[in-house]
């Protein structure tokens, strides 16, 4: 994939700079590889990036994609878009983390001010994580798998299910009720 780095002392300090990545069919299909679904039919990224107070960074950018999945449960091709919007402010002055164990920062968008930012890594990561975790093509739903020898009842899901046994307990009580 072209690499897209900015250096951000190379930019104008007081006004915006905008950018557009529009990958090609190759780059397309080598993002796809290396986020291990099927295909990326469409990919931009359009944004800008903005001087903020004296030496912080703003990266705003809108992420539209069409990207083919393999269902979860038929294995067929699912085609999700994907509309994101994309934020990131680096920080000259970004609090240091100390100790052995963190909590994570409320703002995920912040990060320490880099001399150079490769947007199309920024496009990559944000497409990452707009992907659906399940894509499920339409009407496809898992079955009860039920096995068992014959002449003994079968255990089914909802057998299993903690609280099936008090449900069948509050019913009688209801009937007894009646």
């Amino acid at each position: 994939m072209t690499r897209h780095i900015v250096r951000l002392s190379d930019l104008p300090n007081r006004k915006p700079t905008p950018f557009e990545i529009v990958p090609s069919a190759d780059e397309r299909e080598a993002i796809a590889t290396r986020l291990g679904i099927v295909g990326i039919r469409k990919l931009r990224f359009v944004g800008m990036l903005a001087p903020q107070g004296g030496h912080d960074w703003h990266l705003t950018a809108d992420l539209g994609a069409s990207v083919v999945q393999s269902c979860v449960v038929t294995l067929d091709p699912v085609t999700t878009r994907i509309d994101e919007a994309v934020t990131r402010t680096y920080l000259a002055d970004m609090p240091e983390i100390t100790g052995g164990e963190t909590e994570m920062p409320e703002d995920d968008t912040t990060e320490a001010l880099p001399e150079t930012v490769d947007l199309a890594a920024v496009m990559v990561e944000a497409l990452s994580l707009a992907l659906p975790p399940y894509p499920r093509r339409e009407g496809a739903a898992l079955g009860e798998a039920v096995f068992t020898e014959s002449g003994i009842t079968p255990l089914r899901d909802e057998d299993t299910k903690p609280f099936a046994g008090l449900a069948g307990l509050r019913e009688s009580l209801e009937k007894k009720d009646e």
